[in-house]
């Protein structure tokens, strides 16, 4: 039982991460390679401080993690966490494909009962 809510707990966090749109286009530049909190603040207009803070709830996420290089810290991305939300995911997938699967068959027979009329 502790594993599930550590996994969800994990899942949560995640999400809330992903929620806001700073954090997803910090992300977006991790894909690239390490960066310093200066490199990723540069896009944005925002203090280091503020980008710090979106960094600490990527971190806390475990969607990202800094390097011990001296005062640079230099990010990078942690794919773990996001493999695990996209599993979650995946299980919505296969089910709006079966439905879908199901229109599509049920909308082709429509077709066909309509052309015979």
């Amino acid at each position: 039982m502790v594993k599930l809510l550590d996994s969800e707990e994990t899942l949560n966090a995640t999400f809330q991460a992903l929620a806001d749109p700073t954090r997803r286009k910090i992300l977006m530049q991790l894909v690239s390679g390490e960066a310093t909190v200066i490199q990723l603040a540069e896009p944005f207009q925002m203090s280091l401080p503020g980008i710090s803070k979106h960094l600490k709830v990527l971190e806390k996420a475990g969607l990202i993690e800094k390097g011990k290089a001296a005062q640079f810290r230099p990010c990078r991305l942690k794919v773990e966490a996001l493999k695990e939300a996209n599993e979650w995911l995946e299980q919505y997938k296969k089910l709006w494909e079966e439905r879908l699967d199901r229109l599509d068959a049920y909308l082709i027979e429509l077709q066909k009962s309509k052309g015979k009329n």
